[in-house]
């Protein structure tokens, strides 16, 4: 919906401001060119000693805090103008969400459904996926009685966190046009790749149908075993119609017109399979949680000073290889014409490997200093990402 940044921030502010409706708020992302001193805020209201209060919850990677937050205008309006790109706004008659963008306008999408609010101070997240939901069973979360099992709570919490992420960026990817309107006749098309046991491939499957998004996803994985089982549960389930499996090398993959492409947790070089096979394939949203980080670090044998001082303590240069790594890949995206963050898509308790690459095709022509500032770390580093090699097209000439 077109309206100014203004005006969109405005909006939220007065749905924030109306605790006797809201549900919730969640800022992530940041805006280009700003700097954001939280990854993601949570603020939900709250009841304390009689009075309802907004309780602001936010990570610095290290430790999660909370604090309440003055119901008035001017800290609120401070808050959601300090850089955050992404807002999404819940309150009980529906969801308001906001991206801006580079340029800086506002792409709104408002939403309406019922939502409960629960001003319990203790209140523990509202689940997206139903524990008792007969594919979590299937696929081994969840036992007989609809109960997550001890040993399966950070796959499910993951797998939850992801569908967070995944679904306010998909609205706003529609509500802008990078994305078409899912019909019946014309569903959404999602490829997960390296999709291993399926948690991740039924739970976005399962939760976009509740929510009346006609979707038709593949997942693709090497073993022929994962295809034979996760089909076979498709078929209990009764969705082989919009859901099937596929065993194949991400990286050759017959799955094809993918409007979505997603990957968590793909090994290594198979982020890059994934990565350079959705560019490839045109994919116009990737979600991408990658996992360890290898091929660059082997590669990493001429530091360039004054980095030596980093690079001589194991430990260490292991963690910039994976940041380095990942933000390369990051670059790569802008340069073939995505719009790119980074960002943490859940806390570092639950997998150490909590970073998320999205990126959105916007076809925008890349700078001419996205270009620069790549071939520069390269050279400066000695390395040569696996990715570039994945997507020749970009660096021919």
């Amino acid at each position: 919906m077109p309206i100014s940044l203004v005006d969109a921030i405005s909006d939220a502010c007065a749905h924030i401001l109306n605790t006797s409706t809201l549900v919730r708020v969640v800022l992530s992302g940041r805006r280009r060119n700003m700097v954001t001193d939280f990854d993601r805020i949570d603020i939900r209201p709250v009841e304390i000693k009689g009075s309802v209060a907004l309780q602001m919850s936010y990570s610095d990677g290290r430790s999660k805090s909370v604090k309440n937050l003055s119901i008035e205008e001017e800290p609120v309006l401070k808050l959601l103008e300090s850089g955050y790109a992404n807002i999404l706004v819940e309150h009980t008659s529906g969801s308001m969400s906001i991206r801006i963008t580079k340029s800086g306008d506002a792409l709104v999408h408002y939403e309406k459904m019922e939502l409960t609010q629960d001003l319990s101070h203790d209140r523990k997240k509202a689940r997206l996926l139903d524990p008792a939901d007969p594919f979590l069973l299937e696929v081994g979360i969840a036992d007989h009685k609809g109960v997550i099992k001890p040993t399966k709570q950070d796959k499910y919490l993951q797998v939850e966190e992801f569908l967070r992420l995944l679904v306010p960026t998909l609205h706003a990817a529609i509500s802008a046009g990078h994305i078409h309107q899912p019909t019946k006749t014309h569903p959404l098309t999602i490829v997960d790749l390296g999709c291993g046991h399926a948690y991740l491939t039924f739970a976005v499957h399962q939760y976009l149908c509740s929510i009346g998004i006609p979707v038709k996803i593949t997942g693709v994985d090497v073993r022929t075993a994962s295809r034979d089982r996760n089909n076979a549960i498709a078929e209990k389930l009764g969705i082989t119609s919009t859901i099937s499996f596929r065993a194949e090398e991400i990286a050759t993959t017959t799955a094809e017109n993918p409007d979505v492409a997603i990957a968590l947790h793909a090994c290594d070089t198979a982020t890059d399979d994934a990565i350079g096979w959705a560019v490839n394939s045109d994919a116009k949203l990737m979600l991408i949680a990658p996992c360890c980080h290898h091929d660059l670090q082997t590669q990493m044998l001429i530091t360039p000073e004054p980095w030596a001082a980093l690079t001589k303590f194991g430990l260490m240069k292991e963690r910039l290889g994976d940041l380095l790594t990942d933000s390369l890949r990051a670059q790569i995206l802008r340069i073939a014409g995505y719009r790119v963050e980074v960002i943490e898509f859940i806390g570092g308790e639950h997998t150490p490997r909590n970073l998320m690459i999205r990126a959105l095709k916007t076809r925008a022509a890349p700078e001419a200093i996205d270009r620069q500032r790549y071939r520069e770390m390269c050279n400066q580093w000695g390395v040569t990402p696996v990715l570039e090699g994945k997507i020749p097209s970009l660096f021919i000439g």
